[in-house]
């Protein structure tokens, strides 16, 4: 068969999820779907529920691989094993523990034929556990303006609501950083940067589910921290390897908004990291019209060194984030 679209899914550790997620795949109206499940040495039992979705839909059975890992490699990785078997003129990428609409395939696909895209990528939802925020995506003519957007802050760089030419993997030698899991949703500007076309369904068709929304922080551990730094040191040095200095500005934004979140997690312990990473982007934040003016006037305030005010926003957000979203 001819495959329009292949879907590839790495599993791990979502026996609690990864029936929802298979269901709704076996569901896209699209019919010339490739579906990748990837078992990254799961511990627990996501495959013998993925195995008991997958009996109800005979009619998919010889559209389904199973990649089996014998030793957990992580995410990226596990994409990475996806793309090396995909044999669709497009990919997408889904996370086992969210979950889509019957129509987002075929919508996606059929945008991108109509505009012989590389990329297309649509709006999404940041699903709670009662309740959804939609979350809009910008539209942009070129690739170029919607990867400066995305270095800005101004747009999500997420793998999971963009349908990419399988193409442009293969031929700008793109693939996910295996073994640096944090930030490997960077790779998605790296397929920007050499994209043609681009287009934009301006509706949501894929739920990310956001779990914990009650706790004050997220743990990054070291490893977590390494991982990071070197997804941004490797995008920033790829596409100055294509853009020479023309993006450096827009870099410079990439850098702040990937050492943010030690700003928001509560732990003042990170204050001090962030004034150690990319100190050299500091003189930007003023700049970026991507992100709000509160984030802009949170990071101000930690490059003036005035951490109490970070500290008591902080306490003020997480209290209401609690209340609204809980």
């Amino acid at each position: 068969m001819s495959y329009k679209v292949s879907v590839i899914i790495p599993i791990y550790g979502v026996e609690k999820f990864i029936g929802r997620c298979a269901k709704t795949l076996m569901q896209q109206t699209l019919k010339e779907v490739e579906y990748i499940f990837v078992n990254d040495a799961t511990p627990d039992c996501s495959m013998k529920v993925l195995q008991e979705v997958l009996a109800r839909y005979p009619e998919r059975q010889d559209s389904v691989v199973v990649a089996v890992h014998e030793t957990n490699k992580g995410l990226p990785a596990a994409r990475n094993t996806g793309l090396q078997m995909a044999q669709g003129e497009y990919i997408f990428h889904c996370d086992s523990d969210d979950f889509v609409e019957p129509d987002m395939l075929e919508t996606l696909y059929t945008e991108a034929v109509m505009h012989r895209a590389d990329i297309v990528w649509c709006d999404w939802f940041l699903s709670f556990e009662k309740n959804e925020r939609y979350m809009k995506q910008p539209s942009f003519d070129t690739a170029l303006e919607a990867l400066k957007t995305m270095l800005s802050g101004g747009m999500k760089y997420n793998v999971w609501n963009k349908l990419v030419r399988r193409s442009l993997y293969a031929d700008y030698q793109v693939s996910f950083p295996a073994g640096y899991g944090m930030g490997e949703d960077m790779t998605m500007l790296l397929l920007f940067a050499h994209a043609g076309r681009v287009a934009y369904v301006p509706k949501a068709f894929y739920h990310y589910v956001k779990l914990n929304t009650g706790a004050m922080s997220n743990v990054y551990s070291d490893r977590h921290k390494e991982e990071l730094k070197y997804n941004v040191n490797r995008t920033a040095e790829r596409l100055t390897k294509i853009y020479g200095n023309t993006l450096e500005k827009e870099i410079a934004f990439l850098k702040l908004e990937a050492k943010f979140p030690f700003l928001l997690m509560g732990d003042t312990r990170l204050y001090r990291l962030w004034k150690e990473w990319y100190p050299e982007a500091n003189r930007y934040i003023l700049q970026n019209r991507g992100i709000s003016a509160r984030s802009r006037w949170l990071q101000w305030c930690a490059w003036k060194n005035l951490f109490g005010l970070v500290w008591i926003y902080n306490q003020l957000f997480h209290w209401a984030y609690k209340i609204l979203y809980r």
